[in-house]
């Protein structure tokens, strides 16, 4: 994790502000057809800051990785600001977006089917070094970025079926480092791959960070991973932000109902505290993002909730917790809550 947490007056490497992203979906009734519309993503704010890394965690379906595509314009948002180092990239031409992602890239959370089994692993490092046109030897560069992410450089002459899931993922993070972006969205780069692999692309992510200066939106749902590589901790569910803040913060000191809820799921190493330990069991499915629930949209499982719940919708704000949360009623004590309550 790098130790940068931005200079104040700078400019952020990346400034989202009010992102929207809907999609509208074809269904049938009856004899008829029928268009809805998916609130995927709902008025989300962050920033990232040069040599910085903001974890976006939340459940699956929670809208994370519809915001790292969107920053990227890999889908066109609904209405909002994404500004890479103080330029608007929203309604950007497509002349000038090519050029600006070059500084912009990402890595997929499926290793495998990211990489074209029909190219060899040099000639999937080197097609973005095509694409862009950069001039020099694509093959000296292929060689430097396979040592770079710990592999030989005679690899390149392989093809991605030869290698193992965590080898497949420094390959793609290699392509990814291709063209020296400021920016990587990293789509939950290790939750495909072994437990005992993960660490070690984890830490190989950190020691890039440091040697490159780069910065990190890292899309995961394990908060553990993400406590270990972020700088700052964005949590979301249902499409909106619940809680934001230092990670350290957020992990020993959570405000939000789901937050803890996330938590309390996470193994703790200590077989005797994780045997002792309360979890918090939340009631009900994540409801539909084509119909989210009115007020806060957290209400429908949330063990706390109140009237004012469903008739007000709780901005993202610093309740007095030193960090900002969306809740109209942050506690740190919901275990306690829910137990005392059975």
């Amino acid at each position: 994790m790098s130790s940068s947490n931005g200079g104040s007056g700078t400019v952020p490497v990346l400034e989202v502000t009010n992102l929207v992203k809907h999609f509208s979906v074809s269904g049938a009734k009856g004899l008829r057809k029928t268009r809805a519309t998916v609130h995927a993503v709902s008025d989300v704010s962050f920033k990232v800051e040069a040599s910085q890394t903001v974890g976006l965690v939340g459940e699956s379906g929670s809208g994370k990785t519809t915001v790292g595509r969107s920053v990227l314009r890999l889908a066109e948002p609904t209405s909002g600001s994404v500004k890479f180092k103080g330029q608007e990239i929203v309604g950007m031409g497509r002349r000038e977006l090519r050029g600006m992602r070059r500084e912009m890239q990402i890595v997929f959370q499926d290793p495998q089917a990211s990489l074209d089994p029909r190219l060899t692993v040099g000639s999937a490092i080197a097609e973005p070094l095509r694409i862009q046109r950069v001039p020099g030897k694509h093959s000296d560069r292929v060689a430097e970025l396979l040592e770079l992410v710990g592999l030989a450089p005679d690899h390149a002459r392989r093809f991605p079926h030869e290698f193992s899931g965590g080898q497949r993922q420094r390959i793609g993070i290699a392509r990814a480092l291709a063209l020296n972006p400021s920016l990587v969205v990293l789509d939950e780069p290790v939750s495909a791959l072994d437990v005992s692999i993960q660490g070690a692309v984890v830490n190989l992510l950190d020691d890039l960070q440091d040697r490159l200066g780069l910065s990190y939106l890292f899309i995961a749902h394990d908060l553990s991973v993400v406590r270990h590589i972020s700088d700052v901790m964005a949590v979301m569910y249902l499409g909106k932000l619940m809680e934001i803040g230092p990670s350290e913060t957020i992990y020993t000191r959570p405000s939000h109902p789901y937050t803890q809820a996330l938590l309390s799921a996470v193994p703790e190493p200590d077989p005797m505290t994780e045997r002792t330990r309360q979890r918090i069991l939340l009631q009900g499915d994540v409801p539909s993002p084509i119909n989210p629930p009115s007020g806060c949209r957290f209400r429908t499982r949330c063990p706390i909730a109140k009237d004012l719940c469903a008739m007000e919708e709780p901005a993202l704000i610093d309740r007095g917790d030193g960090h900002p949360v969306a809740c109209h009623f942050p506690t740190k004590n919901l275990v306690e809550m829910v137990s005392a309550a059975r």
